[in-house]
Formats: structure tokens, sequence, C-alpha cells
């Protein structure tokens, strides 16, 4: 089958008909094409395992390319399919994961090089719930080491394919890039302070941060355990609501997964969003902001109205202490993940990660009690707005689009890291989950984004919201150029 295919023979509501090459389709019109039997899961594998070794090569987004598992599996996909047992919509599809996932047969590195040869004998749940819904897994992504703010410095960190001189966003940096460049049709990732919102922002993508304990951590590398969050990053919410399905659901493996029922992706965007209360604060959403943000917001606020959403004036709680806060408890949290091999092996450690270990291996234990009870008001604070809003919204980050050589700067001024952190590390203090939609594009034509944010277990209500602002603008079906832009001078 020809490598281009016409997206609105599988989408009739796409907003065109022209022509668009396979890497450039969202999951779900693969999925449609791969059900009606147009193209083979075979040749979406091939396909993508080309563009992989066409692209990658720039991009440096993957850590393990699984080619000849991948082409078995997607060998057996297409049996079952033709002998009538279609799976549902992820059979077939292309997918990779973030390199703390374990995938067996392959070494999960976690972003760390004294893991790389670490080869794990049994899949995560995440992946083998990827598996059994007949997902073609085609190997790993390139992440932070242990997840946090910096690549190992033996690792070479992945590109934008928007710019390559600009914030791919972390931890999972590996996994937006590739969605972003179409060498996997959806992702999952990790995020503890922001690492599925910051890098859907920097590359035009959705991703969906969970409640916490929605989705089982079993054969996932921790971070901060009680920070963790696993969830998508897709090309759309639908995309996202899809693999957020086939992954979340209790887990006898993980004590702390939730046992809540899943929400089913819905069949098709609603048509009105007429009743949802749409919670905003004109004043944290504006101090401090960059006019840019500012009117993505605004943006997104007038297309949510002409849904039929209440916008509600809201007065959110003071997210200083939380986001001040979140730095020790994680270090603590990491200095107890990592002790089988810190201060053991404290040389194989790159700098940032080795100072946040260190950083947790001081606070002493009145300090954490402390944090842990602040932690819990600033959350009953917050799920108190939910009685009088249904979702909130947010800026991702104050920021326009960073640029590479801002982000190395952060590191000299806490201010600004602070800054970073504020819309998002709040989330992970109280485990609510969060939406983050493309929202429209800056000067230079980089990405911008927002995140909507649901009550605990609010997943349904996030996706519907999602979709519906999908279904009514096209931000997130732009793509980066297919010839991958060099280094180019950009401001910020």
């Amino acid at each position: 089958m020809a490598q281009s295919m016409r997206i609105s023979e599988s989408n009739p509501n796409c907003p065109n008909a022209a022509a668009v090459p396979l890497h450039a389709l969202e999951l779900l019109e693969l999925a449609s094409l791969i059900a009606r039997r147009d193209i083979s899961p075979v040749t979406a594998t091939d396909l993508t395992l080309d563009r992989i070794g066409t692209c990658d090569g720039q991009l440096a987004s993957f850590v393990h390319v699984a080619a000849a598992a991948a082409r078995a599996d997607a060998a057996a996909a297409e049996r079952e399919i033709l002998a009538g047992s279609y799976r549902g919509p992820l059979h077939g599809i292309p997918i990779a994961v973030k390199d703390m996932f374990a995938v067996a047969g392959l070494a999960t590195g976690a972003g760390m090089t004294i893991h790389a040869g670490r080869e794990a004998v049994e899949d995560s749940t995440v992946v083998a719930r990827l598996k059994a819904a007949g997902a073609i897994v085609i190997g790993t992504l390139q992440m932070t080491e242990g997840a946090y703010s910096d690549h190992h410095p033996a690792i070479t960190p992945p590109k934008n394919p928007w710019a390559h001189d600009h914030w791919p966003g972390i931890s999972s940096s590996g996994p937006a890039v590739a969605v972003a460049a179409g060498l996997s049709f959806g992702t999952i990732g990790s995020d503890t302070g922001g690492s599925i919102r910051w890098p859907s922002a920097a590359n035009g993508l959705t991703g969906l941060k969970p409640s916490w304990g929605r989705v089982s951590r079993h054969g996932v590398f921790p971070l901060a355990p009680t920070l963790d969050h696993v969830g998508p990053i897709a090309r759309s919410a639908a995309d996202a609501a899809v693999l957020l399905a086939a992954i979340a659901g209790a887990d006898p493996a993980d004590p702390t997964c939730r046992h809540a029922p899943v929400p089913a992706p819905p069949p098709e965007p609603p048509r009105s969003l007429a009743g949802m209360r749409l919670g905003v604060d004109p004043a944290w959403n504006t101090a401090g902001v960059d006019p840019m943000v500012q009117q993505v917001l605004g943006d997104a606020l007038a297309v949510f109205g002409s849904l039929g959403a209440d916008v509600v004036d809201i007065a959110f709680p003071d997210v200083d202490e939380a986001v001040a806060d979140w730095s020790p408890l994680c270090a603590v949290e990491a200095a107890v993940a990592h002790a089988e091999f810190y201060p053991s092996r404290a040389r194989d450690y790159g700098p940032v990660l080795s100072g946040v270990v260190e950083a947790g291996l001081q606070v002493l234990g009145t300090a954490l009690h402390a944090i842990r009870l602040r932690r819990r008001a600033f959350a009953g604070r917050v799920a108190a707005l939910h009685g009088a809003v249904d979702l909130i919204l947010t800026p991702v980050h104050p920021f326009p689009p960073l640029s590479l050589a801002t982000i190395r700067s952060l590191g000299e001024q806490p201010a600004l890291i602070a800054a970073l952190q504020r819309y998002t590390c709040p989330f992970n203090m109280t485990g609510q989950p969060t939406l983050t939609l493309p929202g429209g594009f800056s000067a230079d034509g980089l990405p911008l984004a927002f995140q909507l944010v649901g009550p605990d277990l609010g997943e349904a209500a996030l996706i519907a919201a999602g979709m519906a602002f999908q279904a009514a603008t096209d931000w997130h079906r732009r793509r980066p150029s297919p010839t991958m832009p060099p280094d180019r001078s950009r401001r910020q």
C-alpha cells in the first residue's frame, strides 16, 4: 500500500482532503485504516521503522528499536485481524514507551548509564496491557536521568522536531519528540512535576496526566512514588483516551493502584459543553505570564464559551508553599528509590540527579512530616474548588517557547525554576488529573499550550472537554516540518 493516503477517508471530520503521509496520522486515524483493512499492521510497522531509521539520527529520541520483535508482532496482529479477531483501536498500532517502563528482552535504563545493560525479564503492567490490546511495541524512548531534570552527560538529549535549538521538555523528552515527529503513534510517559505536560506543550501534543494511582507503576522505574503519575502523550485527546483505557485500572502487582472504573473513550466529541463549569483565576493566570501565553488562554476560553461552557472566576489557593515543598519531598523519595546504587555508585550519576539524591539524604524527619501535613492541607483547599467548578484552566508554564540557552540558564535563576513549576508541581502534590492541549503557535511557528485540571478521578470530563475543543480547532493537527529543521537562532 502507498505510504500516502487521504485522511478524510478515515476521518470525515478532517478539515481537508489533502493527501497526508502515514506518519502524520493520529492514532485513531491509523486504527480506522487497519480496522477496515486498508493498511496492514505489517505495512504500518515497516513504514514506521523506516521513518525511525531516516529521522532519528537527527532527533535522538530512541534508546532501543525492537525491530525484529515489532515485525513479528505486526505479522501476528495481521493474522489475527484477517481471521476476524480484531482487538480494538490499538491492534496493530506501532507504539514506543519511555525508557523507564520494563519491556521484556530490552534493557530499561531510565536515562541512567548505570542501568544501560540491565535487561528486563518481564513487561511492566503498562507494557503488558498495551500488548494485550494489540499494540506493537517498537522500542523505548530517551529521557532525563532518573526522570529528573537533566540528561546524563553521556547521553545525547533528544531534539525538538519543531526547532532543534528549542527545549523538547523533560523528563519525557524522547516520548514527545517521537510522537511529534511521527516515529510512534502515541506513547506512555511519566509525570512527577511536569514531565508529561512540559514535553507535550513543547512539541504540540496532547498530554494526559491521570489521577495518582489511576495507572499501575509496577515495572516502572520510580523517581518519587507519591508524586509519580503514569499517562499517555498523543496527538489528540481522543488518542489519549484510547491509550488511557488500555493501561488504567487496578493491578494486584501495585497495591497503590486505584480500584475505580476506567472511563471508556467517547465515540465522538461532545457537540456541546453546556452545563460544564470552567474555573479561571484571572490573577493567577496573568501574574508573570507572557502575553503570548495569556492570548492562548483567552482564545481557549472563547472556544469553550462558544461550546456552551460556563466560565467561572475562582481564587486559586496560593501555590508558593506547595511548589517549594515539592523539591525536598521529591528529593527524599528519590533518595529512597536510589538507595541500592547511591552512594555506592555515586560516580556513575550525573551531577543533577546526584545533587537531588544528596539533598534528599539531608532532609530531617520532622521537616518531612511538616511537608506532608502541608501537602494534605493544600490538596484539601484545591479539592474544595471543585464544588463550584468542574474543570480549571491554567497555563502549562508562564513562558513563550523556551530555547535551550534559556533552559540552561535556569540553574542560575531559582525564581525561573519556581515559575516553570508554578502550574505543574501543585497538581502532583494534589494527585489530580490534568490535560495539556495545543492552543496556538508563536510568531515564529513554535507550539503553545494550556492545561485543564480536573478533580480526583475526573479524567472523563477532561477528555470530553479536550475532544470538544479539538473538534472546534485544528492546533493539534499541525505537524513539524518533515525535513526536521536544523538549529536556528530564535528569541527567548
